[in-house]
């Protein structure tokens, strides 16, 4: 049996397939909320007592044929997690109570406003990548080249994915469950485009370059691949330094950033509300304002007003994760929310590059780039993607991480050019 959790500390709702779990890993979306999962205590009830659970990569797994649980996917991040566990499970119990006590309204609006909020960070942090590394800067990546543009913001994504999103989970949902949401879902989601990295691959083909397009498919998820991996191993020694050199756990430090209690709850959703407000406002200003200007960047303002947009419809497919199709949940091990999301993204992106050259007007162009940028590259993500890719190779059944990854890839790369490529073949588009 499994059961997901936002902090990876306590179980909430109970599976039948403790080998399809890993499907829930990178996202489960609003099913993480405290009102929409079963509590503890009723979990347990429903085990025998001689049952010990164990989290596994953020779940809780019990054998059906053994007395004592087993993890369903052994990785070495869980004896860390096992061991926060231990410390703070008194505290843990204590912060779900609280957000028991918190209205439906106050649950969705915190957890929608610190995705809209990290969402836009997540969107100007992708474009800086690409001006860091573009031709206008240390000219690494190109439209023309296998080292696609969103190239470094996938990897910094996934990277930063195995600290905040494997290693260190269960600590920032100790401090807060919502900031664990933000950042994963939110900012590093948003970092990182699926979308984008298929439409650059989708040019390069529609040009004839289809040996550049199948390499940067190979050499895009290899280095994300082991982009987690690196920061997987990386946050674990650097956990084992801050223990060293504080001389006990950390989760005893965390306890006074604790967003505990309704005031606080209520102190933190102004304070990024207020950070929206901001945020939009701005965007708006610069929007009309490099517009009248012609510059390049109207896009990105544009994209930081109507990206927080593709967030919240990601997090919401992500309840689709680890469901599985019909009654009988028919392939539970296969993402589904995830999958929808990255794919229907291409599909749109495809659809609006073609839309783009067909008007081919000044004003066009802004409003496809925008969204495109924005809407599209928060709707799908890498960072999600790669976790559980990484999550199904390490589990029991490791063919399913490159099953899963042949459908997405091969699904929107197929659906593209029928989309994108056949039109601009057909037409002679430049």
């Amino acid at each position: 049996m499994c059961s997901s959790s936002v902090s990876g500390a306590q179980p909430s709702e109970i599976d039948d397939d403790p080998d399809e779990c890993v499907s829930e890993v990178g996202d489960i979306g609003d099913r993480a909320l405290h009102s929409n999962r079963n509590s503890f205590s009723e979990s347990l009830n429903n085990l025998s007592g001689e049952d010990v659970l164990l989290p596994s990569y953020g779940f809780w797994c019990r054998d059906r044929t053994a007395s004592r649980a087993i993890p369903t996917v052994p990785l070495p991040e869980e004896i860390i997690s096992l061991s926060i566990d231990v410390v703070s499970r008194n505290e843990d119990k204590k912060q779900e109570n609280t957000n028991k006590l918190l209205p439906k309204w106050l649950e969705y609006g915190s957890c929608m406003t610190h995705l809209a909020v990290f969402g836009i960070l997540g969107v100007l942090t992708r474009y800086l990548l690409q001006k860091l590394f573009g031709p206008g800067g240390a000219g690494v990546t190109s439209d023309q080249t296998i080292l696609y543009l969103d190239l470094p913001s996938n990897m910094v994504g996934s990277f930063l994915m195995g600290w905040w999103g494997v290693v260190f989970k269960a600590d920032i949902s100790y401090v807060s469950d919502f900031l664990a949401i933000g950042l994963s879902t939110g900012y590093l989601g948003s970092l990182t485009t699926f979308s984008g990295w298929n439409q650059k691959m989708l040019e390069l083909s529609v040009q004839g370059h289809w040996p550049f397009a199948l390499l940067g498919n190979l050499i895009g998820l290899f280095l994300a691949a082991y982009s987690i991996i690196f920061g997987i191993e990386t946050s674990k020694g650097f956990r084992h330094l801050l223990k060293r050199c504080s001389g006990s756990d950390i989760a005893i430090s965390r306890k006074t950033w604790r967003v505990d209690s309704y005031k606080r709850h209520l102190a933190v959703w102004a304070v990024l509300l207020v950070m929206l407000g901001c945020l939009w406002s701005v965007s708006g200003i610069l929007v009309k304002e490099e517009f009248r200007n012609d510059s390049s960047e109207t896009h990105l303002w544009l994209a930081c007003i109507i990206g927080p947009v593709g967030v919240w419809i990601r997090w919401f497919l992500a309840r689709l994760n680890g469901r599985g199709l019909g009654k009988t949940g028919l392939l539970k091990w296969l993402p589904f929310g995830t999958l929808i999301a990255n794919v229907s993204a291409a599909c749109i992106m495809a659809a609006l590059a073609t839309v783009e050259k067909e008007v081919n007007t000044k004003t066009c162009n802004i409003i496809v780039t925008g969204v495109q940028f924005g809407f599209l590259g928060c709707l799908s993500t890498v960072s999600t993607f790669i976790s559980e890719f990484n999550a199904m190779r390490e589990s029991k059944h490791p063919w399913r991480a490159y099953a899963y990854v042949m459908v997405t890839i091969c699904a929107s790369f197929c659906l593209g050019t029928l989309i994108y490529s056949l039109p601009v073949w057909a037409k002679g588009y430049k």
